[in-house]
Order: structure tokens, then sequence, then C-alpha cells
């Protein structure tokens, strides 16, 4: 299937087919050119891929508005453009309603706490910096909302998939 992909703000054409013998080897067209990749989930949200003889270690978080994917020290905004989803909401950005549970991408250390309960926040906002591998990573809100619960406080050790923050 073929989806149009804003990434870091430019528009890409992306069809991505899985290899039918081996569930781990992919196949992506990206504008025309052609990559290939291994891929093997290594824990929630974490990827480790093999692309061109070099392996990534990839973790992904989910926003409101698309993913936010970490890569050898960078960060990359992956949104799929889906025309339908624009008329739907007039082209405004849907945000969730719920309450959303932030939670530790990887095990690690949370070095700075950026947010107190009570705060405001707006979607992609900093609210922690958890350090995992010697790399620090921004946990970001999923939403626009307000800090209903900090259970993460600096110097904190932390589990992958520990609740850090409660969004409401």
């Amino acid at each position: 299937m073929k989806n149009d992909v804003l990434f870091d703000g430019a528009r890409r054409s992306v069809e991505l087919t899985r290899s039918a013998d081996e569930p781990s080897h992919f196949v992506a067209t990206i504008d025309s050119r052609r990559v290939e990749a291994d891929a093997a989930k290594i824990s929630h949200g974490v990827y480790s891929i093999l692309l061109g003889g070099r392996s990534l270690e990839v973790r992904i978080e989910s926003l409101a508005e698309g993913l936010l994917l970490h890569a050898a020290g960078r960060e990359y905004r992956v949104e799929i453009v889906d025309p339908r989803s624009w008329r739907r909401s007039r082209g405004g950005k849907i945000d969730l309603a719920d309450r959303q549970q932030i939670s530790a991408p990887m095990a690690g250390k949370v070095v700075r706490v950026l947010v107190a309960p009570g705060q405001h926040v707006e979607t992609a906002q900093g609210l922690l910096v958890v350090e995992a591998m010697k790399m620090q990573n921004e946990i970001r809100s999923p939403k626009t909302g307000t800090v209903e619960r900090l259970l993460a406080k600096e110097g904190q050790a932390v589990n992958a998939g520990e609740v850090l923050a409660v969004i409401a």
C-alpha cells in the first residue's frame, strides 16, 4: 500500500512491503528509491534495524498527530497524510480525549522533570528527560491537557513500560 508521509515536514511517497519468506525483511520504496531493511522488535516501541549494513536502534513514540522517531541521536516527526481525515476534521489536529498514561519507553534514569502536577501542557511538550544507554531522551506529551499525576522524580531509575505521568 502506498501512503503519502510527512517526514519532518517534507512530503514523501512511501510504499512498504514485507517479505513473505522472511518476516523481518522489508522493502520500502521512498519517492521511487528502493531501500531494503531487516527489523526486529526489541521491546515495546523499540526496534533494531539493519539498513545498508548499518545497525540502528529506533525508538518510536506515538503522538496525537503521528509518530516521533528517535534514531542515531536524532529525532524525526512522521505523519501519514490521509486526505479523508483532513476533510473530516477540516484540517484541524485531532486531540486525544481521555487520560493518557506516559510510560518509560525503555529502562533508564530520570535526569530531569520539566513539568509539575497541575501544570497545563501542549501536545508534544517535553515532560521528562530519561537517560538510557548514555543517550538522553525527552518524553513528550501525547496531547494537550493538564499533568494530573507525576510519578517520576529526578534521579529515579525506571523500567520499560513503567508509568511516569498521567495527562488529563
